[in-house]
Formats: C-alpha cells, sequence, structure tokens
C-alpha cells in the first residue's frame, strides 16, 4: 500500500483546456488568464485578482505594491511582524524590500500565531502584520484585528497552503489589504505553476498589473492610479513607470485554473471528509499533538507533533518510508534556524519554544482531494 503525498487533480476537462489552447498559437498570459482572474476573485467574494507565475511571486507582488502607492504603507527599515513558522517565501520578499521581521512564535495546537506573544510584540514601531494560514488553517482574524484597533497597521495574507478555508463563512486571504494564493501540484487546485493576488482596493490592483509586467504602463487601464496613459499606444508600449518584474502566467495555467474552481468546492469537501478521519484516528493518542481546527480548515496536509520524549521523529520518518507513507517536516520548522537569516534584518520576540519544538518533533501526511480512508487508517495501523 502507498501513501502519497499529493495526487493529480487533473482530468480531461484540464487537458483540453490545454489544447484549446495549443489551437490558438498564443501562450503568453491573455484571455483565458483574464477569465480566471474574474471567476476566482467572485469565487472569494474580493474584487480584483492578479495571477502571476507563483505563490511565491505573489507574494513578491503583493509585498513590493506596499512600497508604490500613493501614500506607501511601507518603506524602508519599517518592521513587520511575521509567524515564526512558515515557507521561505514569505520572507524573502520582505527582506529584500529592506524591512526588519519581528519573528513571533506559533500556538503548539492550531500552528498559527500564538496570540498572546502576538499582542505583546505589537509597538509604535510596528508598521505590518503578515498572516500566515498554515497548512489550511485559518488565523483568529477577530482577535488579531481587534489587537491592531485604531492603529495604523498593514495586515496581509499568506494563504497560499489554505485556499478554501473559511473563518465566520468568510474565505481566508480576504481579511486583509491583499492576500496571496498557490496553484503548485501539491496544493488544493493545480496549474502547472501559478499564484494569486486578491484585493478590494482598486489602487492596489492597478499597481500589482504593473508590477507584474515589466512596471510598464501597457497593461493598466485607461485610466488607473499608476500613471498618466496617453492615447498613443506606440508610446505606451514601452513605458515603464514602476520597477516591476515579468512575473506573468501562462495562457494554459489561466485555462486550467477556469477548470480547476469549477472542482474547488467538491477537493475542499473531501479534504474535511478526509480530516474528519484522522482527527478521529488521532485525537485520543497522547503520542502526538495534532492540529486544532479555527473556523472551517481546508486541511492542506495533516501535522504530528511527536509529544512523547520515548519516540524519536527519525524512527517514525524511518518507519513510514520503509511503508510507503510519504512525510516532510512542517513546512520550514522554525525558520530562524535557517543559515539564509544571516541576510536577515531581524529581531525574536520573547522565544520561539513552540516553533523550536514543531522544528525538532513535527512532520505532517498530505491531504488529498481523494477518499483517503484507507490509507489514513494504514498510517495509524503502521504507527502503532
Amino acid at each position: 500500500m502507498e501513501y502519497k503525498l499529493a495526487t493529480s487533480t487533473w482530468g480531461k476537462e484540464e487537458i483540453n483546456a490545454i489544447q484549446e489552447v495549443i489551437y490558438t498559437d498564443k501562450f503568453s498570459m491573455g484571455p483565458k488568464v483574464e477569465e480566471y482572474e474574474k471567476q476566482f476573485a467572485s469565487f472569494f467574494g474580493s474584487k480584483y485578482g492578479v495571477m502571476c507565475s507563483s505563490g511565491s511571486t505573489a507574494n513578491l507582488l503583493m509585498v513590493a505594491s506596499l512600497f508604490f502607492s500613493k501614500n506607501p504603507k511601507l518603506k524602508l527599515g519599517d518592521e513587520i511582524i511575521v509567524p515564526a513558522v512558515s515557507w521561505s517565501t514569505t520572507y524573502f520578499p520582505l527582506q529584500q524590500y529592506g524591512l526588519n521581521l519581528k519573528f513571533v512564535d506559533i500556538d503548539i495546537d492550531t500552528l498559527n500565531y500564538n496570540l498572546v506573544d502576538l499582542e505583546s510584540a505589537i509597538n509604535s514601531k510596528t508598521k505590518g502584520i503578515m498572516v500566515v494560514n498554515l497548512l489550511g488553517n485559518s488565523n483568529d482574524f477577530n482577535i488579531i484585528n481587534g489587537l491592531i484597533k485604531d492603529k495604523d497597521i498593514v495586515i496581509i495574507e499568506d494563504n497560499c497552503e489554505s485556499m478554501g478555508a473559511k473563518l465566520d463563512g468568510k474565505f481566508t486571504g480576504t481579511f486583509g489589504l491583499m492576500g496571496t494564493f498557490s496553484s503548485f501540484f501539491s496544493h488544493h487546485i493545480a496549474t502547472m505553476e501559478g499564484g494569486m493576488v486578491l484585493t478590494d482596493d482598486e489602487e492596489y490592483y492597478h499597481i500589482l498589473l504593473c508590477l507584474r509586467a515589466h512596471g510598464w504602463t501597457r497593461n493598466l487601464p485607461d485610466k488607473n492610479h499608476v500613471s498618466n496613459k496617453s492615447d498613443e499606444w506606440f508610446e505606451e508600449s514601452f513605458r515603464f513607470v514602476l520597477p516591476g518584474y515579468n512575473v506573468r502566467p501562462l495562457e494554459m495555467s489561466g485555462a486550467i485554473g477556469i477548470e480547476q474552481l469549477k472542482k474547488l468546492p467538491s477537493f475542499i469537501d473531501m479534504r474535511r471528509e478526509n480530516a474528519q478521519v484522522f482527527i478521529k484516528l488521532f485525537k485520543n493518542d497522547d503520542r502526538f499533538i495534532i492540529q486544532k481546527e479555527i473556523g472551517e480548515s481546508s486541511w492542506f496536509g495533516f501535522s504530528l507533533i511527536i509529544n512523547d520524549k520515548s519516540i524519536s521523529r527519525k524512527s517514525i520518518i524511518k518507519l513510514l518510508g520503509n511503508n510507503n507513507i510519504d512525510c516532510r517536516p512542517i513546512v520550514t520548522g522554525n525558520f530562524t534556524r535557517n543559515q539564509v537569516m544571516k541576510y536577515f534584518n531581524y529581531s525574536i520576540h520573547n522565544n520561539l519554544d513552540n516553533a523550536d519544538k514543531l522544528h525538532d518533533s513535527g512532520l505532517f501526511v498530505g491531504n488529498s482531494h481523494t477518499d483517503l480512508t484507507k490509507e489514513l487508517n494504514y498510517l495509524k495501523r503502521i504507527i502503532g
């Protein structure tokens, strides 16, 4: 028996969508990407969506845009709070734009912010909070919004692992000024490579459009918040107004996304059903700490943090590998323990004890859009 980390979500619809694009002989971002952006934003209840090449570049665009609005939310040297556990490209754009990162510990049960530590970390220097919804699980935005009430602090969301999660009926990725999503193979939907930024703010929407493609004006509406466009198409073809990138998606990815989005509700339903099986199997197993759901998780995967000193993680990993069960570290563990930190301007608030525990004793197994009842029971049987 095998229990894989991830499986393909594609069917004949996605293959046909790719073929339709091939017939057009136009592969760069075009009408399929634009249609997918509109449908994606509508699905999640946002006004605007900007597709890009990955969830990582979605984070890059989101962070960069905060520096280029008429009244910039961030500037060089500002302090932004981040959780100690997330993916590398949650942090890299913040470092690349010269921000000072303040790392805050996680809650060992939810794997999101330790809200007591978060509250004490916020001070007069705090200009932003990067909120990461980890492994499909929403943060408690009711509490977080209360902590920054009447403060000039911008909230942005890295929602790349939590597409489809909800809190009080509202989708994660839509609580902050902007939120990012990923459609990499192992995520909730797959568009080969692909990311998305959602926002309700028209100015930031226009900035994102400009930054995504070279910083030029070509892809901006005639009336926009970034530049005064002329009616001369030739002049506007190569006119650059922001220091942008080329992180455009492929037209194929947009076409695939249209088909995948149709299936997303059923994918999330199945992931939640799998989660109920996992919880039933492990909730009373005191050897492990499993993730506690906030709101309605979309259950990216299933975490197991060893809570028994007589069990070594190395032995568990070997046991799983010998029995064809895929596993991985829980994201990056405590990110501050990576060698790359020598390039960061950062501080650690209080301590990162829970992040360290996760780093040293945690692992996760996959979830899927298909029924994993057999695989999860197999996992439990192998672990004992």
